[in-house]
């Protein structure tokens, strides 16, 4: 892909980013054109329909959290991954919403579940430090991970409700 063609795709997912989460599912293509200073045409090249573009936003929003997951090692790399993805939840809501009203078949449990690999490394190295009991397995850490994005999505969480969550978790995490 050319280099002008990079630069329009990435200007048009971080313009759909911010229309769908302002505007919801009320956001329009021609919407993130204009903000991303292209034509609606050029929307249409790279991406040629909504449910494109919203999958190519959720697929970038995953190789995101991969990368930081990656760069959060140590003691308390998954306490911090798990307080970042979830603060990041409720600002992705809209997304999130128009693609299981889509139909695209890309669901919050799906996308967490391709950061296995990154939470289990994670899991392995608070283990290792001993912050995390060595009882605690990546499929209850999955199944934390995505019940509480799922709470931050849809239970209209306020960052005090969030923080007392958190800890109930972190809390039952410890060795």
């Amino acid at each position: 892909m050319r280099a002008d063609a990079q630069r329009n795709r990435a200007r048009i997912l971080d313009a759909a980013e911010t229309v769908f989460a302002e505007l919801g599912p009320g956001g329009s293509t021609e919407e993130v054109a204009r903000r991303a200073g292209v034509a609606v045409g050029t929307v249409f090249r790279h991406f040629p329909t909504k449910d494109d573009l919203l999958a190519a936003i959720m697929k970038r929003l995953l190789a995101r959290l991969v990368a930081e997951a990656g760069e959060l090692g140590g003691p308390d790399g998954l306490v911090r991954f798990l307080t970042s993805l979830v603060a990041q939840a409720a600002g992705k809501r809209s997304v999130v919403e128009l693609l299981a009203r889509s139909g695209i078949g890309l669901s919050l449990p799906d996308v967490v579940g391709n950061l296995r690999d990154a939470v289990a490394a994670l899991l392995s190295q608070a283990q290792e430090a001993g912050t995390v009991s060595r009882e605690v397995r990546l499929p209850e850490v999955m199944a934390l991970l995505v019940s509480l994005c799922q709470g931050a999505l849809h239970g209209g969480w306020d960052e005090q409700l969030r923080d007392r969550t958190l800890a109930v978790v972190f809390k039952g995490l410890e060795p």
